[in-house]
């Protein structure tokens, strides 16, 4: 019998839906039921979000999705176990909870967490032993809060801990006892606290897990352990900024596996050498900066065809730069600086090479073309001479910074450098360059942020048009030149300008007012050079917003400043962002560091040599004009002036009681004026005020009796006939008039001199000094102590 086609049909169908029915049934019971939040651990967790000042009407910074009426699994940053429903991790990184943890923290009722992430939350106090109570707990990140004190004893009970970061907090203490049971550890980092002791031992035990091992910027100090290549998986180590001592430690570098070692600024010694290393090895990154190592860099640098990063700066290394450096094909960043190397520049193919620092040895010879390629090019403090002619047809359009200043470069700018576009610096400074500025170098400026000119012997005429493009601008230095003429008024498009300095040039103008329109302008030196006539003038903007330092004497500046001058000049009337617990410079950012402005001027007739400019300070240096008149009563605006030099002028009148306000003000001189009337007892509660200067004025009735104006050198109140209480200070009631000759000498006053430079670049973190340097070698008044800078 046949049996219809149908039947087929309607077979196959059924036989289909048991198949999927069953299919569906097998999938449902094997399939894990997903659990909700259990009630123990929603009222953990909402404990845990009371403890803290987490602001409610900020979604993006609180935890606005944790509320009673919602399942916990689903609330921000928390995981649960899918089978227990269980919390298994918790993660609130930059969240600002803004508390301490407690000690019987709802935290801690969250025993099955394996994750917990708390970086950058801005929690307080000490780690609660009741962490230890997480034995569960996988990866602990707590970098980025202000932790204080040692870590807990009991979280050596978290022996499941494979990732711990507690970087960038205040730990004290040694960690001997909490990390000894950490053997299934791959990531430590404890970097920038403030740990103490040796290099803990206890560390071996986590050398067959251990990849990454990051303890910088601590307080250790021992002998570096020789028996390092036990740690057969390390791939990232960092001990840097520390107190470690001892020979360079070769046997680290026969781990095969590693790709990162820092070392510097540590108290190693010696020279380095890598024996028995192996051709294969995978390192890409080495930091020996700021040690004690001496010797050649050797051969056997060779050995690291992976090579990227390179910094051998700041140690004693002599010797010529070895031609096997060239076999780092892979080398990208490359630092020598600060070191004793000789010789030349030797010939190289390092075609990926983008960052090359070479200042400050004592290399000499050309410039060889290959460097035309890199990207950010330091070869400043050097005796380079000459160019290497294949610079010429070199393409130097790459290199965004040129720092060739302090050497022995010498004749006309070189024409290559118009074909330059660097988007950073431009330094020339302290060569002997001579001859006109190029009128191409009008296309070179236009992506500068930096122009540094100054100290050679450059002549003619600043082209009207060289900066009309120069939108990018924040530093102009052409100072201690031959340079003539007139400002460039095409400086008004460099809106981004903060520092221009002309000093000690022949420029013969009168006094730039249309530069006021710059927004921040910072710095304005005009200092000896010819410009002339008053500064003020009725219809003419006196703003100058952010003006913090201006120094225009040794000119022929005159005419009267009216009372309400200085009203506006805001740069110096505030702070304002400056009020910080370290200290902050002037300056500009640049790759691998920071480009600052620095300075010389006058203290106590010295010539004193500023490193770097901190933005606190606040100058005006009128002196050595012309200027008559009464000195404007809005001076006393200026409540951040920390120096106000007037003198050599010819002002008249009392002195104006309103400097009494300038609470910060260090130095003051009215010198060589003539001023009439006593000075004002209220200067006498300048608390600051070290160095003042009355003397060759007409000055009478007494001197004020505080501290500050009795343990003043006598001279300071000279040539006043009719003060008077000068007897602890000079032995004798009056001081007698100048005869002739001495008024003669007064006429020519030696010039004092304030020149500014931008020729500091520094590398890497760390503590910051200013230095000064004195020609006469006396200490300087003028700065408080220094302040230190946490770079967290």
């Amino acid at each position: 019998m046949m049996i219809p086609n149908q039947f087929y049909c309607l077979f196959d169908i059924v036989t289909l839906y048991f198949f999927f029915l069953g299919f569906l049934l097998l999938h449902t019971f094997a399939s894990p039921v997903l659990q909700h939040c259990h009630h123990d651990q929603m009222d953990a967790l909402l404990e845990f979000k009371h403890e803290f000042l987490v602001n409610e009407f900020n979604s993006n910074s609180s935890l606005s999705s944790w509320k009673t009426n919602s399942d916990c699994c689903l609330w921000e940053g928390v995981t649960c176990d899918t089978k227990s429903g269980k919390v298994i991790s918790l993660d609130l990184q930059y969240i600002p909870l803004n508390n301490f943890l407690k000690l019987n923290s709802g935290l801690f009722k969250l025993q099955h967490l394996r994750n917990l992430s708390l970086r950058d939350c801005h929690l307080h106090g000490e780690i609660p032993s009741s962490l230890g109570n997480l034995s569960h707990l996988e990866h602990l990140d707590l970098l980025g809060n202000y932790l204080v004190g040692e870590v807990p004893a009991s979280v050596g009970n978290l022996t499941q801990l494979k990732y711990l970061n507690l970087n960038n907090n205040k730990f004290t203490g040694n960690i001997h006892v909490p990390f000894a049971n950490f053997t299934k550890l791959t990531h430590l980092d404890i970097s920038n606290n403030q740990f103490t002791g040796e290099l803990p031992l206890v560390l071996l035990n986590l050398a067959t897990s251990l990849s990454i091992l990051a303890i910088s910027n601590n307080l250790f100090k021992s002998i570096f352990p020789s028996d390092m290549s036990r740690f057969d998986k390390l791939e990232h180590i960092d001990v840097g900024g520390n107190s470690f001592f001892g020979p360079f430690p070769t046997p680290l570098f026969m781990i095969p596996s590693l790709t990162w070692v820092n070392l510097r600024e540590n108290q190693f010694e010696g020279p380095i050498e890598f024996r028995n290393i192996s051709s294969s090895s995978k390192l890409q990154s080495l930091f020996l900066s700021q040690n004690k190592f001496e010797g050649p860099i050797p051969k056997s640098i060779s050995k690291f065809p992976n090579l990227e990063t390179l910094f051998l700066s700041d140690n004693n290394f002599t010797g010529t730069i070895p031609i096997s450096i060239s076999n780092l094909v892979n080398l990208v960043t490359f630092d020598i600086s600060q070191n004793n190397f000789t010789g030349p520049i030797p010939r190289s193919n390092l075609v990926k090479l983008q960052y090359l620092d070479l200042s400050n040895n004592k290399l000499e010879g050309e410039i060889p073309g290959w460097l035309g390629g890199v990207l950010e090019l330091m070869l400043s403090h050097n005796s380079f001479s000459r160019f290497g002619k294949s610079l010429e047809v070199s393409d130097v359009t790459h290199i965004q910074t040129l720092d060739l200043s302090s050497n022995s470069f010498q004749g006309p700018l070189p024409h290559w450098i118009c074909k330059l576009r660097p988007s950073m610096f431009l330094d020339l400074s302290n060569n002997i360059f001579n001859g006109s500025i190029h009128q191409c170098l009008r296309n070179t400026i236009v992506p500068l942020r930096a122009l540094n000119l100054q100290n050679n012997n450059l002549t003619g005429i600043l082209l009207q048009d060289l900066f009309v493009n120069a939108t990018n601008l924040e530093l102009v230095d052409v100072s201690g030149n031959k340079l003539e003429g007139k400002l460039p008024e095409s400086l008004i498009n460099c809106i981004s300008l903060k520092f221009l300095n002309v000093r000690s040039n022949k420029i013969k103008d009168k006094f730039p007012s249309w530069l006021s329109s710059l927004p921040s302008l910072n710095v304005l030196i005009l200092r000896s050079n010819e410009f002339y006539g008053p500064l003020y003038h009725p219809h003419v903007s006196i703003g100058f917003q952010s003006l913090k330092v201006i120094d225009i004497s040794h000119n022929h500046f005159n005419g009267t400043l009216p009372p309400f001058y200085f009203s506006k000049w805001h740069g110096m009337t505030t702070l304002r962002e400056e009020h910080q617990s370290y200290t902050v410079y002037m300056g500009y950012p640049a790759y691998g560091g920071f480009y600052r402005s620095s300075m010389e001027m006058v203290n106590k007739g010295v010539d004193t040599k500023f490193q770097r400019i901190r933005k606190v300070f606040k100058a005006i240096d009128f002196s050595e004009n012309e200027f008559g008149g009464k000195i404007p009563s809005s001076i006393g605006f200026l409540k951040e002036l920390r120096l106000l030099n007037l003198s050599g002028n010819t002002f008249t009148g009392n002195i104006p009681q309103s400097l009494a306000n300038l609470t910060n003000l260090e130095e003051l001189d009215l010198s060589r004026n003539q001023l009439s009337g006593q000075i004002p007892s209220e200067l006498g509660s300048l608390f600051f005020l070290s160095i003042m200067n009355f003397s060759h004025n007409n000055l009478e009735g007494p001197i004020p009796r505080s501290t500050q104006f009795q343990r003043q050198n006598c001279s300071a109140f000279m040539y006043n006939s009719n003060l008077y209480g000068l007897e602890d200070i000079c032995g004798k009631t009056h001081v007698p008039n100048p005869t002739p000759q001495e008024s003669e000498d007064l006429s020519k006053p030696k010039e004092q001199v304030i020149s500014w430079i931008s020729a500091a670049i520094a590398y890497g973190p760390g503590d910051e000094v200013l230095t000064w340097q004195q020609q006469k070698n006396k200490k300087s008044d003028l700065a408080p102590a220094e302040e230190k800078k946490d770079f967290g």
